[in-house]
């Protein structure tokens, strides 16, 4: 459904440590960062992107709004959590988990990078 995310980053640099650790734990190759300083991280099922805001403004995040990446299993939600916090991110929400409404399981993690944007790993239980 989607061809690409991007959302704002007051520092390119910061969120570039960020995400390469937690995308990375997650599979994905580092990102990089085009002549007019936006970071790419690129895969086959779409791209994920992260700018300073062109209106000048700072960054802020979406209340309400949750970006989220698919984990292959449990442990590399939790890889992906555990670089998090190791690269400028915070824990929100419950810890890392199972989570069951609807007749849906799901292993969720959760943060928020060094922008205040909130994201997840997530991993379907079968």
């Amino acid at each position: 459904m989607f061809s690409h995310i991007m959302l704002g980053a007051n520092d390119i640099e910061t969120s570039k440590t960020f995400y390469d650790a937690t995308l990375g734990a997650l599979g994905v190759q580092p990102g990089s960062v085009d002549p007019k300083g936006r970071l790419f991280y690129r895969t086959k099922t779409g791209v994920f992107a992260l700018s300073k805001p062109i209106d000048g403004e700072p960054a802020c995040n979406g209340n309400g709004s949750t970006i989220g990446f698919a984990a292959e299993s449990p442990e590399a939600a939790d890889a992906w959590h555990k670089a998090g916090l190791a690269n400028g991110g915070t824990d929100c929400e419950d810890p890392p988990g199972i989570r069951e409404g609807a007749g849906v399981k799901l292993y969720l993690a959760y943060l928020r990078d060094p922008s205040g944007n909130k994201i997840c790993a997530l991993h379907r239980v079968a």
